[in-house]
């Protein structure tokens, strides 16, 4: 559209370079008649409108990536929240996998998988928490905040990795024997740990696909809201 609106800008300025009333006629040169002035007017007009429309845009389009670049912050209480249940749900995945470790022959992998996760993502959310994890607000940055941050990344690669072969353990073998049987031991896996291990799994894709859901729309509402601000129609 910008560039639309300014080829369309630079056509009309170089036809107002040259007005009807300044060229000379063949009859040895005269005024340029009524009709001829209110058109140029009405262009010049047209000009004005087109760079009203142009600007309005560009101001909207800078408010809309201001606000994408910089969201608000949640709440303190539910920032807490979050953080509390962020600890809690690793915490439950080491104890499950720690009581049932030898109680799923069915899928021995499965009390491990929940310990994994529940260690790494434990240490991940006591380091977010940590000052040496935070961007300084001045855009400078020390050796330690680049060591933590090397190490998120790699340790969210690695749960990454290690959450998509949990998914095949669990999801494999759905559904084992919940009965403890003498002669066939090997189908077993004790249900609470099989059940744990499955919503937990299931849980991640419901949220996954709730924040997703809340992402569009927030980028709904912030391009509406950057289409109908008052202060960008400058």
């Amino acid at each position: 559209m910008f560039l639309y609106f300014s080829s369309s800008l630079w056509t009309n300025l170089n036809q107002l370079r040259a007005p009807p009333w300044a060229c000379a006629s063949s009859g040895g040169g005269g005024l340029v008649s009524h009709k001829s002035r209110q058109q140029t007017e009405a262009r010049s007009v047209l000009i004005h409108a087109e760079i009203r429309v142009c600007t309005s845009d560009i101001m909207s389009s800078n408010g809309l990536i201001q606000r994408i670049s910089n969201p608000p912050q949640p709440p303190a209480p539910i920032l807490g929240c979050s953080k509390i249940f962020m600890c809690i749900m690793p915490i439950a995945h080491i104890a499950i996998g720690a009581v049932y470790l030898k109680e799923c022959p069915r899928q021995h992998y499965i009390p491990i998988y929940l310990i994994v996760v529940g260690v790494f993502a434990l240490v991940l959310n006591v380091l977010s928490c940590l000052p040496c994890a935070q961007e300084p607000k001045d855009g400078t940055s020390n050796p330690l905040s680049r060591v933590c941050a090397a190490w998120n990344s790699l340790t969210s690669f690695f749960l990454f990795c290690w959450f998509i072969a949990g998914n095949v353990w669990i999801y494999s073998i759905y559904q084992p024997n919940y009965t403890k049987n003498a002669t066939n031991v090997d189908a077993y896996c004790h249900k609470t740990l099989y059940l744990f291990a499955f919503w937990a799994t299931t849980l991640v894709y419901i949220l996954l696909g709730v924040l997703l859901l809340t992402g569009c729309c927030a980028l709904l509402c912030f391009f509406l809201c950057g289409r109908a601000d008052p202060d960008d129609n400058v």
